[in-house]
């Protein structure tokens, strides 16, 4: 794992040695196992490395085949190592010692500008032509690994992180209005709808799943990965399915282990994370190693009375369950006291180089990190992505399709068995599924999922962007999405590409922090697209959402967790009581927030003022899910933002 940066000079005129010790000191602050760069006359890269795959531990990178006259930066693990061995015929006697970023670059010589579409694995990486006199590209299919660069008339430059560029002499540190308001605007965590576009005017990024050229002083992009239902997998059994299921997570979930260092995974007490840490632990036991969890609970003094039955903030029955019954596992349970949404403000800014939205899990995301780079960990495991992968199959929307299709029969099965599984009436069972299949005929009572989000930008500043346009073509102009079908929703998680880049800011940025490399084997390419193939019947079967995880992980998981339909765990509940000692300080700055005639510039006081008039009085535990609360952690974040950016 690496940050990688480097300069070329599109005027022929030499690399500047002070432009380019800029560029890398840029990376100072983090920690490395080796600092390398290269330099030939227009064109200079650089690596601030630091070793996590054994393979990496002292590469040379970047890295020059003065016989292809190719160079290589590259932030990279490769997780497809055995199949690029057999497409690109290398000796058995290079395979353990041949590194990822030389991979990456015979990937390059065989097949060119299509070379990523062959590479599975997190990744970002440039490559100078020197034939061609061209630089190339690419990052991976769903932006696991940043790349943020410049362009000018006579330069282009990139690096991993955003406050490197900004230490060149001609890149202004100028505000990129239309990002902002498309921040301020959008209700959900997405950060913006322009994928190449960041907070800085002058800077840009390459968007997931795409390369990048520069020739002749252009710079282009390409789409090589798209994502999207194809043809359907037709296996003769559900037997077959479960296991065409568990071969293709476990070949994921292994190449992800690859670390000379210990491996740690997050633990809730749901399927995704637990399955990740079932088929981990099981391949660590091969390597004699045992797996780190670490599990976010509430602080001891919390209590979740307020929250509906069906769901708990205190996941430890269910995370201990599935640790004694998977085995070689040390688990940690963190409850990060004395940490808030509030006190990480600041550090998170300066992480994230930008505003942020997910300000609810944002203390104990950062403590996890910095409890396992105590702990030697090379290797963070996770499953964000699994609720779109492998535990996906939600019933009701797959009744409202049987309904649609008028399936009587298979439907009549399906709700009858979902109705004794979840102890809900077949009529209740049956209004939800109309809704579902019939919405814009069938009238939904008013409830608190129909509330309006609060407009936290200014309507001046809206319109001067012409935001709303944007938001409403993209349908971000509501917060209901309960008559939407979960099916529309997962096609645009994997078509729309605004919602692949966040996590992969938030890992990029946090690793190179840490020195450790955050991994989801619910998000490998292999596994999406197997999940894809797999037929909607597989997924929910006999009333059992989720069906096709549930099947094939049993002996992997408790029955407590395997079988469990009626409640979910809710992290970063106890948020505000976190806040409580801090709730005067809170309100104050809002309140001087309000006056400041910079915040008024861009967010709509009015809303501000309302939400606020709705909490001053106390801190009560169940407004961390009020979207007035919310827009309030929102204006203080944007509000240091702006300050620091002045």
């Amino acid at each position: 794992m690496s940050a990688i940066a480097g300069i070329f000079h599109l005027d022929q005129e030499p690399v500047n040695a002070e432009h380019s010790h800029k560029l890398m000191q840029g990376f100072a602050k983090y920690p490395s196992d080796d600092v390398q760069t290269w330099q030939q006359g227009k064109v200079f890269l650089g690596c601030h490395a630091q070793w996590i795959t054994p393979e990496s531990v002292g590469e040379r990178n970047p890295y020059y085949d003065s016989e292809r006259r190719l160079a290589i930066t590259a932030d990279a693990i490769i997780d497809n190592r055995d199949e690029l061995f057999h497409l690109l015929q290398i000796d058995r006697d290079q395979k353990v010692t041949i590194k990822d970023s030389e991979l990456i670059l015979l990937a390059y010589v065989k097949w060119g500008l299509d070379a990523p579409k062959y590479l599975i694995g997190d990744f970002a990486f440039m490559i100078w032509d020197e034939r061609k006199q061209s630089l190339f590209g690419a990052r991976d299919f769903s932006g696991t690994r940043t790349l943020y660069f410049h362009k000018s008339t006579d330069r282009f430059a990139f690096s991993t992180i955003i406050e490197p560029l900004l230490t060149l002499p001609e890149i202004a540190k100028k505000l990129n209005e239309n990002w902002v308001a498309q921040f301020l605007a959008i209700p959900l965590t997405v950060d913006a709808i322009d994928c190449s576009a960041t907070v800085y005017e002058d800077i840009e990024q390459v968007p997931p799943s795409h390369s990048i050229s520069v020739i002749d002083g252009r710079v282009t992009f390409s789409k090589y990965c798209t994502l999207a239902v194809g043809e359907t997998l037709r296996l003769k059994s559900n037997e077959e399915y479960e296991e065409a299921f568990r071969d293709v997570f476990q070949k994921a979930v292994t190449s992800r282990l690859r670390t000379h260092r210990q491996v740690g995974a997050h633990l809730s007490g749901g399927l995704d994370s637990g399955s990740v840490a079932s088929f981990a632990a099981k391949a660590l036991r091969n390597e004699n190693k045992l797996l780190h969890t670490y599990s976010y609970i509430p602080v001891d003094d919390f209590k979740d009375d307020w929250t509906p039955r069906s769901r708990f903030a205190d996941e430890r029955p269910y995370i201990r369950s599935t640790v004694e019954h998977v085995g070689n596992i040390k688990d940690n349970y963190l409850d990060f006291k004395g940490l808030s949404p509030l006190s990480e403000i600041d550090n998170w800014l300066e992480t994230m180089e930008m505003p942020y939205k997910f300000f609810e899990n944002s203390f104990w995301l950062k403590g996890i990190y910095e409890k396992a780079q105590e702990q030697g960990i090379g290797v963070l495991l996770n499953g964000q992505r699994g609720n779109w992968t492998i535990s996906w199959g939600p019933a009701i929307d797959y009744q409202a399709i049987l309904m649609k299709k008028l399936k009587w029969i298979q439907l009549y099965k399906e709700v009858k068995h979902f109705s004794a599984n979840m102890g809900v009436g077949r009529k209740r069972i049956l209004s939800l599924v109309g809704k579902k299949a019939f919405p814009h005929f069938m009238r939904n009572a008013p409830s608190k999922d129909n509330e309006v989000f609060p407009k936290l930008i200014n309507p001046q500043f809206a319109k001067k962007t012409n935001i709303d346009e944007l938001i409403e073509k993209h349908g971000f102009n509501r917060t209901d999405y309960s008559s939407q079908s979960a099916y529309d929703i997962r096609k645009n998680q994997f078509e729309q590409l605004y919602y692949w880049g966040l996590n992969g800011t938030i890992g990029t940025k946090l690793s190179l922090r840490y020195s450790l490399w955050e991994r989801d084997p619910t998000n490998d390419l292999r596994v999406a697209r197997f999940c894809l193939s797999v037929p909607d019947e597989q997924f929910v079967q006999n009333g059992v959402d989720r069906s096709l995880i549930r099947r094939a992980t049993v002996n992997h998981l408790p029955d407590k967790v395997r079988l469990n339909q009626q409640s979910r765990g809710v992290q970063g509940a106890d948020g505000v009581h976190r806040m409580a000692p801090s709730w005067p300080a809170f309100i104050h700055e809002i309140e001087q927030n309000i006056k400041d005639p910079r915040m008024s510039e861009y967010m709509n006081m009015e809303e501000i003022k309302s939400a606020l008039s709705k909490i001053k009085d106390a801190a009560k535990p169940e407004y961390v899910y009020e979207f007035g609360f919310r827009i309030l952690m929102r204006s203080i974040i944007f509000s240091r933002f702006i300050k620091n950016f002045n």
